[in-house]
């Protein structure tokens, strides 16, 4: 009697962000959503603490850098963002929309690695009808053009908006706003609340996807390439503008046949019709000085190729500069890529390269 194969066990969806710590600023309990997250925080039996300030968290555990680090990433501040000036999101956006800072995710070479820098820990602001009424103002001030707002500069919201709702929310105030558009990408597939959310369009999400060889190595504690792929198939088919970010592309032995694989896997999951007004952007892999002492500090066995001798600098816009490829291999990684997203989606937009 022959022995019946044994079916692979279905990998387990990626869990929601549940915090193991959280800190509580006194001023965020005024406002509706703090209120709100403060009472779920209470009633899922989640430590807490009060703090003065979401910006200073000086009493994590842990007793070495590595392992407050690690503690930090599973930890939520709750607090009222203050300043509502928006910087800049080029080439992105006009602006960044400050709904969270911090990231529950592990991708070693994220730019927050510095950006962050000693304050990992993740935040959210409970304050969003003000930081929408600030959106407003900015919004007047540029009509008639459009003016778009990235809301993922600094965080991945979908990770949080199964605590928050605050994408929801600033999706259908977006909806209203005749000269206003909403962006934000996303590593984690939590969208099922988003769905039904009136967008009228004006929201374009983007998921942010690389080759199985990078999503192994170097995205830690995000949702897995499928799952990112099936809420992407969900997007568009609530309508939403989609978007893919393939970032950060990486050489490495065998990036041609992985980024292939990549681009056919996305035509294959997509709906068969084609989604309308598809766009693409490309990000090479680039670090500072800063970001690989950092690294390496927190991620001490990652392969993440940091060799400043094989790197080309880059300056930046106020005098500070980034590692990226040489010419000859940027050249190549574009090449390679556009000539498989053409091949595979005729109709797309690449929005940029850098």
């Amino acid at each position: 009697m022959a022995t019946p194969v044994k079916e692979r066990a279905k990998p387990r969806p990626t869990a929601e962000f549940t915090p193991e710590l959280v800190y509580v600023e006194p001023g965020a309990l005024e406002y509706p959503k703090g209120a709100e997250i403060f009472a779920w925080v209470k009633e899922s039996g989640i430590p807490y603490r009060m703090t003065t300030s979401h910006n200073r968290i000086t009493n994590l555990p842990g007793e070495t850098e590595l392992e407050q680090y690690k503690i930090a990433k599973r930890t939520l501040v709750i607090g009222v963002r203050k300043t509502l000036t928006f910087d800049q999101s080029k080439p992105s956006a006009e602006y960044a929309i400050p709904i969270a800072t911090g990231c529950m995710g592990h991708c070693h070479y994220c730019y927050l690695q510095t950006t962050l820098g000693a304050k990992p820990y993740v935040r959210v602001y409970v304050n969003l009808d003000e930081i929408m009424e600030a959106a407003r103002g900015y919004i007047q001030a540029r009509e008639p053009e459009l003016t778009r707002f990235e809301a993922a500069c600094t965080s991945d919201p979908v990770g949080l908006e199964p605590i928050t709702g605050s994408l929801r929310q600033l999706i259908e105030f977006m909806a209203d706003q005749e000269h206003g558009r909403l962006r934000f990408v996303t590593k984690f597939h939590h969208v099922d609340s988003l769905l039904d959310a009136r967008h009228n369009g004006h929201t374009r999400i983007r998921f942010s996807v690389n080759s199985h060889y990078v999503i192994k190595h170097f995205e830690p504690a995000t949702s897995r390439f499928a799952e990112r792929i099936e809420a992407a198939g969900k997007i568009a088919a609530a309508g939403y503008p989609l978007g893919f970010i393939i970032a950060p592309i990486i050489w490495y032995d065998g990036w041609q046949d992985g980024y292939a694989e990549l681009i056919a896997a996305l035509a294959r999951s997509l709906p068969p019709g084609g989604v309308p007004n598809l766009t693409f952007e490309l990000i090479q892999h680039r670090f500072t000085k800063t970001a690989k002492s950092v690294i390496e500090r927190r991620y001490p066995r990652t392969k993440l190729e940091m060799d400043i001798d094989k790197r080309k600098y880059k300056w930046g816009r106020w005098g500070q500069g980034k590692y990226v490829y040489p010419d000859e291999q940027a050249h190549a990684l574009r090449m390679h890529l556009t000539e498989q997203i053409f091949a595979h989606f005729p109709g797309a937009t690449i929005d940029y390269f850098t």
